[in-house]
């Protein structure tokens, strides 16, 4: 067989992932935070984008040729009004008290029309009621700020008798102090870089530890705990035996430390109680960094005639133009010029081209994540009436064939984004859930409803009738749950919740609520 050089022509089907479709896939998965800080970026690389002015949205002059990234259409509409859940759902407007909701829906949102002026404010964030608004600049404007830790244990170590050496020594240690209140240098390393004995370190650490609230300037979660007991005067040698031995109580082993602190049962429950009552990071009481506010990429709200509306949050979706008159004033003077420049006219095509393909992308971002945001609500409406143990099994698959997309588009859209309803804020991946088989072959119930259900039986128990994971199974199968022992325990174990044989230790002990 000869071996040599040859051409051959073949014909064949690939699919090219072009830069433009990379950086469309990209912004799908991208949060709302991240979204910002790409569009920030892209406005600061591309001379033709410009950032859309709420109070101006046509730019700086309205007839410009300008192109907006809108977010389509921001509002979708589910009706499940049939079949009387219209009715059933304007007798239950408000939410269960069951529900852990951050999104309250009492404030009587659902009565704002788009007349009225404030419900689309209201939902997106950007306002609230007009009567806490002044000309200052609103409510928030007019609040204080609270007093850090630092500015309050300055304050009391400043009126403590001490000498020019030990203020600074003092200074040190409140420098060294986290925002839990500890200390986490180590006294020797003070001592070592302020030349003194570590001695006086130690001296001024025990002044410092009288300030209130009792618990700062502690260097263990035990010394903590010793420093509030000690204000208390309960600080006696069984509570010292308690405290030296913290890892039984973690572990639940009350008949250790029974007989570590030569207490009985009574006893020992009491001293456990008021361990429970102390404040374990007594510095997290005084004023620090604000907490970043979760934003949601969609609110769910419902409708009077029963159904859910679905709407974008427009805080989230970063709206910007194409400047299409500067990109035309540009090329005519190069056109006008004593010759065309080339490199700059095709750096303006550039630059062109990947703004409107900017501006395409965000569009279709956002239509992408209302139509997989309301298959979702579709989906799961029996969770947002009932509650949880209503929430069925659901995965990528069964939305991406609702809405005819791929299961890697419903992935990317579902990361990293959230949804705020009636019953809370969730992210948008809480919705979908393994499913465990019904004991009648009928619909499949939802894991974590089924895990919502162990705890409801688990919290209801009595101390002298604790259920085993066997019981619960055959609970579960009464009310046609098919799932076995072993994904019982694992989802109780998953919850962090004891046995049976230690339930019923605690409860006896007086260490666990009971029914």
């Amino acid at each position: 067989m000869a071996l040599g050089p040859r051409l051959e022509l073949r014909q064949g089907q690939a699919l090219v992932m072009t830069p433009q479709l990379q950086q469309a896939i990209k912004l799908l998965q991208l949060s709302n935070l991240e979204l910002m800080a790409y569009v920030e970026q892209e406005l600061e690389r591309n001379p033709l984008l410009e950032r859309v002015d709420s109070e101006n949205p046509g730019g700086e002059d309205a007839k410009d040729p300008f192109e907006v990234a809108e977010a389509g259409p921001a509002v979708e509409r589910i009706d499940l009004a049939s079949d009387g859940i219209a009715e059933k759902a304007r007798e239950s407007l408000d939410v269960d008290s069951e529900a852990d909701s951050t999104f309250n829906n009492d404030s009587g949102y659902d009565a704002m029309g788009p007349e009225s002026g404030l419900g689309s404010n209201y939902i997106s964030g950007r306002g609230g009621d007009p009567r806490f608004e002044d000309e200052s600049g609103g409510l928030e404007n007019s609040l204080t700020e609270s007093r850090s830790l630092r500015e309050h244990v300055q304050d009391q170590w400043l009126l403590m008798p001490a000498n020019a050496g030990d203020r600074l020594i003092g200074q040190a240690l409140i420098d060294a102090l986290d925002e839990a209140g500890y200390l986490t240098e180590p006294l020797e390393e003070i001592a070592e870089r302020l030349g003194v004995g570590a001695d006086d370190v130690e001296a001024v650490l025990l002044d410092l530890q009288t300030i209130e609230p009792a618990g700062l300037f502690a260097r263990s979660l035990k010394e903590c705990l010793a420093l509030q007991l000690r204000e208390r005067d309960r600080l006696d040698p069984a509570m010292q035996a308690l405290l030296e031995n913290l890892e039984l109580l973690a572990k639940r082993d009350i008949a250790g430390l029974m007989r570590i602190c030569g207490v009985d049962q009574e006893d020992i429950a009491d001293m456990v109680q008021e361990i429970r009552a102390l404040n374990p990071k007594p510095g997290l009481l005084f004023g620090s960094e604000p907490v970043q506010t979760l934003v949601p990429d969609v609110y769910v709200r419902r409708a009077n005639d029963g159904s859910w509306m679905v709407e974008l949050n427009s805080d989230t979706l970063p709206r910007v133009l194409v400047n299409s008159r500067y990109y035309a004033k540009v090329t005519r003077a190069e056109k006008g010029g004593n010759g065309q420049d080339k490199q700059t006219k095709s750096y303006m095509s550039d630059c062109l081209n990947s703004a409107n393909w900017l501006v395409k992308s965000l569009d279709q971002r956002a239509q992408t994540i209302l139509k997989v945001a309301s298959e979702i609500v579709r989906q799961q409406d029996a969770f947002l009436r009932h509650g949880v143990a209503h929430l069925k099994p659901l995965n990528l698959r069964a939305v991406a064939e609702a809405i005819e997309m791929h299961e890697s588009t419903v992935s990317r859209v579902t990361s990293n984004k959230t949804m705020a309803t009636p019953r809370g804020i969730f992210e948008m991946k809480y919705f979908f859930t393994a499913s465990i088989a019904a004991t009648d072959g009928g619909e499949a119930f939802s894991a974590e409803s089924i895990r919502h259900r162990i705890k409801a039986l688990i919290d209801a128990e009595p101390a002298d009738d604790v259920l085993s994971d066997d019981k619960i199974v055959e609970i579960l199968a009464g009310k046609g749950v098919d799932i076995a022992r072993r994904t019982v325990a694992k989802y109780r174990e998953a919850m962090n919740i004891p046995s049976s044989v230690e339930r019923r230790r605690l409860k006896k002990a007086g260490l666990l609520k009971t029914a």
